[in-house]
């Protein structure tokens, strides 16, 4: 099979997938970081535990992306000790909506940025981090370019000078 078909058939399965509950071995994680070589720090829902790897199959590998933030249904592998969990699944907000209607989804992760957590930043502060709405992304601007401001007023006022 093509790595197109490939990329294909494993994006079709993400999108066509009908909303199925967690079964009783898999977990929901948050990500916090990427290890590389395919492995992901996560967090669990569980406030006490510590944060633990998680491996990507190998069909969702240079086809599926996951970044800091995202939640994911994890299978836990019994003979890990630092890799404990591989990835089954990436939710989207259609899961998120028909887990919390289930009353399967975790209280700690019901606030979507990682600053509304309990570690002392207040929900204020992560409005002004984030713009006036907070919800708009998409606006956010590229901080890999160097930023060139404009003052109309200056150079308007130096033309008529000469």
């Amino acid at each position: 099979m093509s790595r197109v078909v490939r990329r294909k058939h494993v994006l079709k399965e993400m999108m066509d997938d009908n909303l199925d509950l967690p079964e009783e071995r898999q977990q929901i994680v948050r990500v916090v970081c990427s290890r590389g070589n395919n492995l992901h720090e996560v967090e669990a829902p569980e406030p006490t535990s510590e944060n633990f790897l998680v491996s990507m199959p190998t069909k969702f590998r240079k086809n599926v992306w996951v970044k800091r933030g995202d939640l994911l249904l994890v299978n836990p592998i019994d003979e890990g000790s630092k890799v404990r969990a591989e990835i089954c699944k990436i939710l989207t907000q259609e899961h998120v909506k028909e887990f919390t209607k289930a009353g399967v989804w975790p209280k700690r992760f019901t606030n979507k940025r990682p600053c509304d957590n309990d570690d002392g930043i207040d929900s204020n502060a992560c409005a002004q981090q984030d713009g006036a709405n907070g919800d708009d992304d998409l606006m956010v601007p590229n901080l890999n370019r160097p930023q060139i401001y404009e003052d109309s007023d200056e150079t308007e006022e130096s033309d008529h000078d000469i």
